[in-house]
């Protein structure tokens, strides 16, 4: 990779250690690359927070965003449990507990900013799409899969709950009773299911979900942008009261032993992380 200062790196080309992004014809592509599948953690959110402010400087320049990965095993495993691990143990627990909320609360910024900017966007995925990845789609206003793409929320598992926002968005995008199986079975539906209850736009062949992406960003080209923003925000609200109550039910069960010995499980484990439930 090439190295320069951020100040010489043109704010409409960046790229970094677990993502990139250009802009081109009007469209913003946003890649993800931090193997082995995209987790998300604090250098990941770093970048993010700066590909925010950037998104705010060429919106002017752009009518769609268009985010995807770059990594085999799929769009996004979702946090970095490891990660997570790590510092619960390397800290108090009300240090460990103020780390958790303040990381919560700097990722929700993002994934609000990603959520209410007036491009359309579109997510094109692939693989594991679990989690945090999850909850990153669901900002999108469009989900486009390939056809081996899989959703799931697997955090009960760890005794916890979803922390990015998914609760909330996929309340506002589909009925209760699809949450609910998601959220409290942890079970993981294929692109075909998430295209019948409402999840997913389009689904297509394997490996043809950013060019699929590319194709309807093209057109939107076609559209008076200012029309689409306005589209945009009447039917899609942040829901952001309930998003500030997901981050304290979260950090509120973190403080459990359960989580504790939850994430000791998946750290210790020798066994290989298929991902899929």
């Amino acid at each position: 990779m090439r190295q320069e200062s951020a100040e010489t790196i043109p704010v409409s080309m960046r790229e970094g250690s677990a993502l990139s992004w250009t802009l081109s014809d009007g469209v913003i592509e946003l890649a993800l690359h931090r193997a082995p599948c995209n987790e998300l953690g604090s250098a990941s959110l770093e970048e993010l927070e700066k590909f925010v402010t950037a998104l705010t400087l060429m919106e002017a320049e752009a009518h769609g965003l268009i985010i995807y990965s770059e990594m085999k095993p799929g769009f996004c495993a979702g946090a970095d449990l490891r990660e997570l691990y790590q510092r619960s143990q390397a800290m108090e627990k009300i240090q460990a507990a103020k780390g958790v909320r303040d990381f919560l609360e700097r990722i929700h910024r993002v994934l609000n900013l990603i959520d209410a900017t007036p491009l359309t966007t579109s997510a094109a995925v692939h693989g594991v799409t679990f989690g945090g990845g999850f909850e990153l789609a669901l900002t999108c206003d469009l989900i486009i899969a390939d056809k081996m793409a899989r959703f799931c929320f697997p955090e009960l598992r760890l005794g916890l709950i979803p922390g990015f926002g998914g609760i909330p968005r996929l309340k506002r995008d589909l009925g209760n009773a699809v949450v609910r199986d998601l959220l409290l079975t942890g079970r993981s539906v294929n692109a075909a299911k998430a295209q019948q209850i409402g999840l997913v736009s389009q689904v297509v062949g394997e490996g043809e979900a950013l060019r699929a992406a590319r194709a309807t960003a093209a057109q939107l080209k076609k559209f008076d942008r200012a029309t689409a923003a306005a589209a945009k925000k009447f039917i899609k609200p942040i829901p952001h009261e309930e998003l500030r109550r997901e981050i304290d039910l979260f950090c509120e069960l973190f403080a459990r032993p359960a989580v504790e010995a939850g994430l000791r499980k998946f750290v210790e484990s020798t066994d290989a992380q298929p991902y899929l439930p």
